[in-house]
Protein backbone atom coordinates (compact mmCIF):
# COMPACT_ATOMS: atom_id res chain seq x y z
CA UNK A 1 0.00 0.00 0.00
CA UNK A 2 1.30 3.45 -0.92
CA UNK A 3 0.81 6.21 1.63
CA UNK A 4 1.10 9.80 0.49
CA UNK A 5 3.08 11.93 2.93
CA UNK A 6 2.52 15.58 2.11
CA UNK A 7 5.38 18.07 2.32
CA UNK A 8 4.00 19.81 5.40
CA UNK A 9 3.87 16.46 7.26
CA UNK A 10 7.58 15.69 6.86
CA UNK A 11 10.12 16.12 9.65
CA UNK A 12 12.14 19.34 9.61
CA UNK A 13 15.65 20.16 10.73
CA UNK A 14 18.16 22.95 10.34
CA UNK A 15 21.89 22.76 10.82
CA UNK A 16 24.02 25.76 11.68
CA UNK A 17 21.72 28.12 9.80
CA UNK A 18 23.06 26.93 6.41
CA UNK A 19 21.13 23.66 5.87
CA UNK A 20 17.35 23.24 5.84
CA UNK A 21 16.05 19.68 5.46
CA UNK A 22 12.66 18.03 5.14
CA UNK A 23 12.85 14.33 6.01
CA UNK A 24 10.42 11.77 4.63
CA UNK A 25 11.83 9.13 7.00
CA UNK A 26 13.69 9.22 10.31
CA UNK A 27 17.13 10.73 9.77
CA UNK A 28 19.77 12.17 12.11
CA UNK A 29 18.12 13.94 15.03
CA UNK A 30 14.64 13.58 13.48
CA UNK A 31 13.01 10.37 14.74
CA UNK A 32 9.54 9.25 13.68
CA UNK A 33 8.77 5.63 14.54
CA UNK A 34 5.89 5.62 12.00
CA UNK A 35 8.26 6.53 9.13
CA UNK A 36 11.44 4.42 9.17
CA UNK A 37 11.93 3.86 5.45
CA UNK A 38 10.12 1.74 2.92
CA UNK A 39 11.62 -1.61 1.87
CA UNK A 40 15.22 -0.90 0.85
CA UNK A 41 14.55 2.88 0.66
CA UNK A 42 16.07 4.54 3.74
CA UNK A 43 16.30 8.29 3.06
CA UNK A 44 14.55 10.94 0.99
CA UNK A 45 15.79 14.30 2.19
CA UNK A 46 14.71 17.55 0.56
CA UNK A 47 17.76 19.74 1.30
CA UNK A 48 18.51 23.42 0.75
CA UNK A 49 22.10 24.55 1.31
CA UNK A 50 22.94 28.25 1.74
CA UNK A 51 25.45 29.97 -0.58
CA UNK A 52 29.13 29.18 0.03
CA UNK A 53 28.30 26.40 2.52
CA UNK A 54 28.13 22.63 2.47
CA UNK A 55 29.02 19.24 3.88
CA UNK A 56 32.72 18.76 4.58
CA UNK A 57 34.48 15.48 3.84
CA UNK A 58 32.67 12.56 5.46
CA UNK A 59 32.34 8.84 4.82
CA UNK A 60 29.71 6.35 3.71
CA UNK A 61 29.73 2.62 3.05
CA UNK A 62 27.31 0.03 1.70
CA UNK A 63 24.71 2.54 0.52
CA UNK A 64 23.47 3.67 -2.90
CA UNK A 65 23.19 7.48 -2.73
CA UNK A 66 21.30 9.37 -5.44
CA UNK A 67 21.33 13.19 -5.64
CA UNK A 68 18.86 15.08 -7.85
CA UNK A 69 19.34 18.85 -8.09
CA UNK A 70 16.20 20.98 -8.44
CA UNK A 71 17.77 24.48 -8.33
CA UNK A 72 21.34 25.76 -8.15
CA UNK A 73 24.52 23.71 -8.43
CA UNK A 74 26.00 21.13 -6.08
CA UNK A 75 29.78 20.59 -6.17
CA UNK A 76 30.85 17.04 -5.32
CA UNK A 77 34.35 15.68 -4.58
CA UNK A 78 35.19 12.16 -3.50
CA UNK A 79 38.01 9.76 -2.75
CA UNK A 80 37.49 8.14 -6.19
CA UNK A 81 38.81 11.33 -7.85
CA UNK A 82 35.46 12.77 -8.97
CA UNK A 83 35.28 16.54 -8.74
CA UNK A 84 39.04 17.00 -8.86
CA UNK A 85 40.88 18.68 -11.73
CA UNK A 86 42.40 15.34 -12.76
CA UNK A 87 39.19 13.35 -12.09
CA UNK A 88 37.01 11.73 -14.73
CA UNK A 89 33.87 13.64 -13.68
CA UNK A 90 33.57 17.38 -12.97
CA UNK A 91 31.48 16.69 -9.88
CA UNK A 92 29.15 19.65 -10.58
CA UNK A 93 25.52 18.51 -10.36
CA UNK A 94 23.01 20.87 -12.01
CA UNK A 95 19.21 20.87 -12.43
CA UNK A 96 18.22 17.85 -14.48
CA UNK A 97 21.35 15.93 -13.45
CA UNK A 98 21.19 12.67 -11.53
CA UNK A 99 24.24 11.58 -9.58
CA UNK A 100 24.70 8.10 -8.14
CA UNK A 101 27.45 7.24 -5.69
CA UNK A 102 27.80 3.60 -4.69
CA UNK A 103 29.57 3.77 -1.34
CA UNK A 104 30.40 0.05 -1.30
CA UNK A 105 33.49 -0.76 0.77
CA UNK A 106 33.77 2.90 1.74
CA UNK A 107 34.10 6.31 0.16
CA UNK A 108 34.87 9.79 1.46
CA UNK A 109 33.11 12.73 -0.18
CA UNK A 110 32.04 16.34 0.25
CA UNK A 111 29.13 18.32 -1.16
CA UNK A 112 29.28 22.09 -1.40
CA UNK A 113 27.34 25.04 -2.78
CA UNK A 114 29.98 27.12 -4.59
CA UNK A 115 27.60 29.96 -5.43
CA UNK A 116 28.29 33.18 -3.50
CA UNK A 117 24.61 34.22 -3.58
CA UNK A 118 22.24 31.40 -4.66
CA UNK A 119 21.10 28.43 -2.54
CA UNK A 120 21.18 24.90 -3.93
CA UNK A 121 18.02 22.79 -3.56
CA UNK A 122 18.28 19.04 -4.08
CA UNK A 123 16.87 15.66 -3.13
CA UNK A 124 19.16 13.10 -1.56
CA UNK A 125 17.95 9.50 -1.69
CA UNK A 126 19.65 6.59 0.10
CA UNK A 127 18.84 3.01 -0.84
CA UNK A 128 20.28 -0.17 0.65
CA UNK A 129 22.42 -2.01 -1.92
CA UNK A 130 21.66 -5.43 -3.32
CA UNK A 131 25.25 -6.51 -2.59
CA UNK A 132 27.46 -5.24 0.23
CA UNK A 133 31.19 -4.75 -0.04
CA UNK A 134 31.28 -3.79 -3.72
CA UNK A 135 33.87 -1.47 -5.20
CA UNK A 136 32.73 2.16 -4.81
CA UNK A 137 31.39 3.76 -7.98
CA UNK A 138 30.06 7.00 -9.41
CA UNK A 139 27.79 7.90 -12.31
CA UNK A 140 26.18 11.15 -13.41
CA UNK A 141 23.79 11.86 -16.29
CA UNK A 142 21.68 14.78 -17.46
CA UNK A 143 17.98 14.40 -18.30
CA UNK A 144 16.57 17.28 -20.33
CA UNK A 145 13.46 19.17 -19.27
CA UNK A 146 11.89 18.17 -22.61
CA UNK A 147 12.27 14.47 -21.72
CA UNK A 148 10.58 15.03 -18.33
CA UNK A 149 7.89 17.56 -19.33
CA UNK A 150 4.37 16.18 -18.74
CA UNK A 151 5.55 12.60 -18.22
CA UNK A 152 7.62 10.40 -15.97
CA UNK A 153 11.10 9.62 -17.25
CA UNK A 154 13.09 6.68 -15.86
CA UNK A 155 16.24 8.21 -14.33
CA UNK A 156 17.59 5.35 -12.13
CA UNK A 157 17.31 1.57 -12.52
CA UNK A 158 19.33 -1.55 -11.63
CA UNK A 159 20.30 -2.24 -15.24
CA UNK A 160 20.54 1.34 -16.51
CA UNK A 161 17.47 0.75 -18.69
CA UNK A 162 16.39 3.48 -21.13
CA UNK A 163 19.75 5.21 -20.64
CA UNK A 164 19.04 5.79 -16.94
CA UNK A 165 21.69 5.88 -14.21
CA UNK A 166 22.48 2.33 -13.04
CA UNK A 167 22.24 1.44 -9.37
CA UNK A 168 23.33 -1.58 -7.29
CA UNK A 169 19.89 -2.24 -5.85
CA UNK A 170 16.38 -3.28 -6.76
CA UNK A 171 14.92 0.19 -7.30
CA UNK A 172 13.64 2.37 -10.11
CA UNK A 173 13.28 6.15 -9.84
CA UNK A 174 11.28 8.26 -12.28
CA UNK A 175 11.10 12.06 -12.50
CA UNK A 176 8.73 14.40 -14.28
CA UNK A 177 7.93 18.09 -14.70
CA UNK A 178 4.26 19.00 -14.44
CA UNK A 179 2.54 22.38 -14.69
CA UNK A 180 -1.12 23.39 -14.83
CA UNK A 181 -3.29 20.71 -16.39
CA UNK A 182 -0.51 18.16 -16.94
CA UNK A 183 -0.83 14.93 -15.00
CA UNK A 184 0.98 11.63 -15.03
CA UNK A 185 -2.16 9.63 -14.23
CA UNK A 186 -3.80 10.68 -17.50
CA UNK A 187 -0.56 9.98 -19.36
CA UNK A 188 -0.26 6.52 -17.81
CA UNK A 189 -3.83 5.57 -18.67
CA UNK A 190 -3.40 6.63 -22.30
CA UNK A 191 -0.15 4.65 -22.51
CA UNK A 192 -1.64 1.45 -21.09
Amino acid sequence: MITIRKAEERGRSTYGGWLRSAHTFSFGDYVDLRHQGHGNLRVINDDTVAPARGFGTHGHRDMEIVSYVLDGELAHQDSMGNGEASGTNSGIVRPGDVQRMSAGTGVLHSEFNNSPDQPVHFLQIWILPKFKGIRPGYEQKHFSARDRRGRLRLIVSPEGAEDSVSVNTDARIEAGLFDGEEGVLNHSIRSA
